[in-house]
């Protein structure tokens, strides 16, 4: 395996594995439904408002880097659901799939050895798509740190 090719696998497990952080589609999957929308005390946010905030700003760095006619969300506001809750029973498994098929979109990416990793987004301003791929797994391994903290600190406050 080549350094390219080598860099391009790391790339998708720092994505998608249990090595440094927690493996986003187990955490995900299986976090308690009855903590969806629960705030510990003094945190700023619900499981839910985090899960949004993975999937949109996830999904705006892969439409960014795919297309040219992409408008990303105001920022903040638009990178955060209003309500602490979900709006129904079903929306949290129906963002975790979408995230997870945008994550898989952003694997496919590092993978494309069609693609250079280095090459700047002609649509950009010095972006590169390493540099976004590489945001992704940084966004998402914060955000998912503290889906782990505040599950663990409901899960306490339970006992």
């Amino acid at each position: 395996m080549d350094n390219l090719e080598s860099l391009r696998q790391h790339l998708v497990n720092l994505l998608t594995k249990a090595e440094a952080h927690v493996d986003p589609q187990t955490e995900l999957k299986e976090f308690p439904r009855d903590l969806h929308g629960r705030k510990p005390k003094g945190a700023p946010h619900t499981p839910w408002q985090l899960l949004e905030h993975l999937r949109i700003a996830q999904w705006d760095i892969l439409r960014f880097s795919l297309d040219s006619k992409h408008v990303s969300p105001k920022f903040p506001e638009g990178y955060w659901p209003k309500d602490d809750t979900p709006p129904n029973d079903d929306a949290w498994e129906g963002s975790v799939r979408q995230f997870l098929a945008d994550l898989e979109e952003i694997c496919n990416l590092a993978r494309d050895q069609k693609r250079d990793l280095f090459a700047p987004i002609p649509h950009g301003d010095g972006q590169t798509l390493l540099r976004e791929i590489l945001l992704v797994a940084d966004h998402n391994a914060y955000h998912l740190g503290q889906l782990v903290m505040i599950r663990r600190t409901l899960e306490g406050e339970d006992r």
